[in-house]
């Protein structure tokens, strides 16, 4: 891949990544929520789901998406569901406790699988991958040192906004001190949830 193909694929991916949606949305709440201390397999899953549409691009989308057709819809669903019930535990999460006696933090496994879910089923990532990245790269053209070029691009632009987002909302959260404070963001972060789940639902 040229320097010009990649920049222009990493500013596309940029505008796009960067503007909030239900991935976001999700990585914003859960930070909120339980902080940024153990949010890395959540991260790590989001760049991995974008890494495998990236693949499916770059492969022929529409053949693939055609065969897995029902197995994409089912981690649609899956991951609308996973969204549903951590805004649940959001929405009643004890406003007076302390960190340790916050809603059991999920293990590593359980975060990544949200963070699959919500990228395989975010439909904004479906259309930047599927509709737009072929105007931008001529995908037949894309050898596999090419391929691992981009994938390498991508991954530099999502760790950036991605951090940049978890600690825009670590900082924010460090200002939730009074027991009224800790519960509007509880209740903010469910409805950010909430609504990152209906966003995938309705698409």
């Amino acid at each position: 891949m040229s320097l010009t193909t990649l920049l222009v694929f990493a500013g596309a991916l940029f505008i796009a990544a960067g503007s909030p949606g239900p991935n976001i949305a999700a990585l914003v709440a859960r930070v909120l929520t339980r902080g940024a201390r153990d949010v890395l397999p959540f991260l790590a899953a989001m760049w991995i789901g974008e890494a495998i549409w990236l693949t499916c691009a770059v492969a022929g989308l529409a053949t693939i998406a055609e065969t897995f057709h029902w197995a994409f819809v089912a981690i649609k669903w899956l991951g609308v569901a996973y969204l549903l019930y951590l805004a649940w535990k959001m929405w009643f999460a004890a406003a007076d406790a302390s960190e340790e006696q916050l809603p059991e933090a999920q293990s590593p496994a359980r975060l990544f699988f949200a963070g699959l879910t919500v990228t395989m089923g975010n439909p904004k990532i479906m259309v930047f991958y599927v509709a737009l990245l072929p105007s931008i790269i001529d995908l037949h053209a894309v050898t596999l040192a090419g391929w691992a070029e981009l994938v390498a691009t991508m991954f530099v632009v999502l760790i950036v906004i991605d951090l940049s987002w978890a600690m825009l909302a670590a900082k924010a959260r460090g200002f939730l001190k009074s027991r009224r404070a800790v519960r509007m963001a509880n209740r903010a972060s469910a409805g950010t949830m909430a609504g990152a789940a209906v966003a995938i639902a309705m698409r």
